[in-house]
């Protein structure tokens, strides 16, 4: 395999062709008999499928902390990202779960400079956190072949 085709091409644009479905975060859970929390998304209309993440432990705190609007005392590495962001007068249009792959999804960011817009890859969780730690949070979209798959 080349270096082409395993590195993310961080100025790519999204396929045109895909749809993509608006997704609320619905919750954060920890189960102690499971080996990692979870973040639950559902669809924001009908037919209000759903998409269970596995994430890392400081991960689900960090969105625990983004959901609830909770800052620390000093800044967390999301709510820094978040207004480094702000400062070089850039948003966050939207968030995107662009596949599942053998049991990994994967994310893009979708961030708008004063230079253009980029598209950037990211794990889903910090991609979620991102959107929910903006002034005014930026949509979460799941690509529709995603949510085909686990309702097929």
């Amino acid at each position: 395999m080349s270096d082409a085709e395993t590195s993310p091409d961080l100025d790519s644009q999204p396929d045109q062709t895909a749809i993509f479905r608006v997704m609320n975060v619905e919750s954060v859970t920890f189960n102690l008999a499971n080996t990692s929390p979870h973040v639950h998304l559902m669809e924001a209309e009908s037919p209000f499928r759903h998409v269970s993440i596995a994430i890392a432990l400081s991960e689900a705190q960090a969105l625990y902390a983004a959901i609830n609007n909770v800052t620390g005392r000093r800044p967390s590495t999301h709510e820094l990202t978040s207004a480094i962001i702000r400062q070089f007068q850039a948003d966050l249009i939207a968030v995107r779960l662009v596949r599942h792959d053998a049991g990994v999804f994967y994310a893009e960011l979708d961030v708008m400079m004063p230079q253009g817009s980029h598209t950037f890859d990211a794990r889903p969780s910090d991609a979620i956190i991102l959107a929910l730690r903006q002034a005014v949070s930026a949509p979460i979209l799941c690509s529709e072949q995603i949510l085909a798959s686990f309702f097929a």
